[in-house]
């Protein structure tokens, strides 16, 4: 396979919000929270403003939501050592499609590991959804090296591989894995 890194074009930050109030517009419309404490004279009712797309809402729907295509304004790419193109999602990027589609979502790191020759180091990592009738989880692991040069540190970069693989179990971004089989 020849290496082809595609450039994109710089995204700013208003972009990326225009973007994801877009995909907002097209999830489903708000749900009614029966248990929502209601205003009294002279308060700003809770609701007023708040995105509610992902709010008491069963887990099929919010998998559903996730499962979705990212657009490809939000999909960055970068090299492999061996000279592969990879597509990915950046994690904030993730952290912010999740908080639009299961504002309930949680997630931990489970454990950190460092290989014995210290040149690596691995971390787990576990997202749970919340829905109305059930709570899940998923797990994955990420694996930066020590030694590498570049952004932040490797606990850093495992951390959010960890959690970008954990979020696309769930079906966020997962297309990005198989494009090159379709």
């Amino acid at each position: 396979m020849a290496f082809s890194l595609m450039k994109m074009k710089s995204v700013s930050r208003n972009s990326i919000s225009s973007v994801l109030k877009s995909i907002a517009s097209r999830s489903s419309p708000s749900y009614h929270r029966p248990f929502a404490a209601k205003a009294e004279k002279n308060e700003v009712p809770l609701d007023d403003g708040v995105p509610t797309s992902g709010i008491c809402r069963p887990l099929s729907e919010i998998l559903k939501e996730l499962n979705k295509r990212v657009p490809d304004s939000l999909v960055r790419a970068r090299a492999d050592p061996n000279g592969f193109s990879i597509k990915y999602v950046p994690w904030h990027i993730v952290n912010r499609i999740m908080n639009l589609h299961a504002p309930e979502w949680s997630g931990e790191v489970r454990n950190i590991t460092y290989s014995a020759d210290g040149k690596s180091v691995s971390v787990v990592y576990r997202v749970t959804l919340y829905g109305i009738d059930a709570e899940i989880h998923r797990e994955s692991t990420g694996t930066a090296s020590t030694t590498e040069e570049g952004y932040g540190d490797p606990v850093q970069k495992a951390e959010a591989m960890a959690f970008r693989r954990a979020c696309a179990r769930f079906g966020l971004g997962l297309h990005l894995y198989h494009e090159d089989m379709v």
